[in-house]
């Protein structure tokens, strides 16, 4: 009887020893590794980074490593920045924010750095503000000494201390007006005066900031009869 070869792909080492006792031959295979290639990350510049920082002449700005400090009539401000930025002052006045790196974290703390450089400037030059309305019957705001005061339908008023450098104004008793020249200041203050009462979405009762657009809800309809 002649005999009988046969070829059987091996899988694992079991089906090799079964093949062996058994008579057939079983070929040896090298298997070859396949190794995905990644591709480097292409960052690019951000728009908003590259864009120069103009500084007023009633600005001075002082530059030290990391570290910025920018002085105004309206106050001063400081701030460090990260290894991943870095700033240059160029002999016009001109600050440039520029990647220190070629990662894509710091092309993401480009524009952001960017952005609060520009407003530490213009805070301390021009100053920023940020309106508040209230919306609601019974709902009033005044002021008392270094304390903000809020009728927003509560068993008692709410009272809330401004912060140093910010400066609150009320108008009309419905009307808040939140200003300074640190323009992260004025945005949580507002803030936590607008989380109080957030306006509802049937009627548009709360305290909402001048400019917000409140998406109303239809109520629920009556039965017919």
């Amino acid at each position: 009887m002649a005999s009988l070869s046969a070829t059987i792909p091996s899988c694992n080492l079991k089906s090799g020893f079964l093949g062996e006792m058994r008579g057939f031959r079983v070929p040896s295979s090298s298997i070859s590794r396949v190794g995905i290639l990644k591709k480097p990350v292409e960052c690019k510049e951000s728009r908003i980074g590259k864009q120069p920082i103009e500084v007023p002449s009633n600005v001075t700005i002082t530059l030290e490593g990391q570290d910025l400090k920018v002085k105004g009539p309206l106050g001063e401000l400081s701030r460090t920045y990260p290894r991943e930025v870095k700033l240059e002052r160029e002999d016009s006045g001109i600050l440039k924010v520029s990647k220190a790196l070629d990662t894509r974290r710091a092309n993401q703390m480009h524009g952001l750095f960017r952005t609060l450089t520009d407003n530490m400037v213009v805070g301390v030059s021009k100053g920023f503000e940020k309106r508040l309305q209230m919306v609601g019957v019974g709902y009033r705001a005044m002021l008392e000494g270094n304390d903000l005061v809020l009728n927003l339908g509560f068993s008692h008023p709410v009272r809330m201390a401004i912060p140093n450098g910010l400066k609150v104004k009320v108008e009309d008793n419905t009307k808040i007006v939140v200003s300074g020249y640190d323009k992260c200041s004025i945005g949580e203050f507002a803030a936590s005066i607008r989380k109080w009462r957030p306006p509802e979405p049937y009627k548009g009762k709360g305290v909402r900031y001048a400019d917000e657009v409140v998406r109303r809800k239809e109520g629920k309809a009556g039965k017919k009869k």
